[in-house]
């Protein structure tokens, strides 16, 4: 006789339709943790989906157990990025894309606000001293 007929088999239940698999309740506690340290230290964190062994079906699973929210956000810098909030306050998916349009990175940011849509110092400064001149150029202009 084989040994391969003692390996022990057992068989699992496959999770039931429309419940969460393992990984994505997993990933949802991770969330809920997340939430716990934003609300309390203000920390914010991310969780690199790509760097997970995710199927279609978890993605999809993970997407409906977060929702949407009211907010979306596009942005084209060196690519399309896709910025919206689930239904969860605080919980963010974001999607870059290379300028082929391939998807680089997926994350779910857990934020107030993500990081790439807030405004740098120095641009804000940029910015002033840009409305400051049109400003001031405008004014002159006016009084030839």
């Amino acid at each position: 006789m084989s040994r391969l007929a003692e390996i022990p088999i057992r068989i699992e239940p496959q999770a039931k339709a429309g419940g969460l698999g393992g990984g994505v309740t997993a990933i949802l506690h991770e969330i809920v943790r997340l939430l716990e340290r934003l609300a309390t230290v203000d920390e914010r964190a991310a969780i690199d989906l790509g760097s997970l062994p995710m199927s279609p079906q978890d993605r999809t699973e993970l997407q409906r157990a977060l929702g949407e929210g009211e907010v979306l956000a596009t942005l084209n810098a060196q690519g399309i990025s896709k910025i919206h909030e689930t239904r969860v306050p605080g919980v963010w998916w974001v999607e870059h894309r290379d300028q082929g349009g391939e998807l680089i990175a997926e994350l779910i940011e857990v934020t107030r606000v993500p990081e790439i849509l807030a405004s740098a110092a120095d641009e804000i400064a940029a910015g002033a001293r840009a409305l400051r001149e049109q400003i001031t150029t405008g004014a002159a202009a006016r009084v030839r």
